[in-house]
């Protein structure tokens, strides 16, 4: 997926006013209710993986037949290509995927792995959500990253998956120039914003971009 510059708003499909077309994709993790609620209403595309669909069915017990729509599809072998070869027929901005980030640390990094795998198989954005973290592979280039929309927690970070990153930013309290970010020397945790709404990252390999989303929202 080719870096360009518009402008990213990664919690836009948590806004109530958001007009973002996204396809939700939900996994088999524990879901953060009013966060469910959010993405399932105004996704386009609604489909499960690895079985999301019996996470789907016990949190939605007692109202299962208003959740099991036509827009509902249970997949069970290799999610993403699946989706995208299978699913993706409606127009959409970008996928969400619900779940990922917790619980064991080998399949949150499974997760991560499929970032990568993903901008083989499309173009649009994946963004993973779960409760109060949100990841999404930067590809090389230029970014613009939004935010300022009341949804982010206090923290964000950039982390250099599998190779060696030369990354440039504004929009952080502490910002890289031309810095190499690399497992060993400087990964960029814990850091946080500047109050201008806006993020800008530069850089020549794909770049991890994780933040934090406000447990309750408001």
């Amino acid at each position: 997926m080719a870096a360009t510059n518009d402008t990213l708003v990664p919690l836009e499909c948590l806004l109530p006013a958001g007009k973002l077309k996204y396809c939700l994709l939900i996994l088999n993790q524990p879901m953060d209710g009013d966060q469910f609620q959010r993405l399932w209403s105004k996704a386009v595309v609604r489909a499960c993986a690895d079985g999301g669909a019996n996470r789907l069915y016990e949190h939605t017990e007692g109202r299962q037949e208003s959740f099991l729509v036509l827009e509902l599809s249970i997949i069970d072998i290799k999610p993403l290509r699946t989706l995208v070869v299978d699913i993706l027929t409606e127009p959409v901005d970008n996928v969400v995927v619900l779940g990922g980030l917790g619980g064991r640390l080998d399949q949150i990094m499974a997760s991560v792995e499929t970032l990568f795998h993903a901008t083989k198989l499309t173009k649009l954005p994946v963004i993973i959500i779960q409760e109060t973290s949100l990841a999404y592979l930067l590809q090389p280039g230029h970014h613009r990253l939004r935010v300022d929309t009341g949804l982010e927690d206090k923290w964000c970070g950039l982390v250099p998956v599998g190779n060696a990153c030369n990354v440039t930013t504004t929009g952080l309290k502490w910002n890289l120039t031309n810095q190499v970010l690399q497992f060993g020397k400087l990964v960029s945790t814990s850091n946080t914003y500047d109050g201008s709404g806006t993020v800008t990252v530069e850089t020549d390999q794909p770049l991890l971009w994780t933040m934090g989303i406000k447990r309750y929202l408001s």
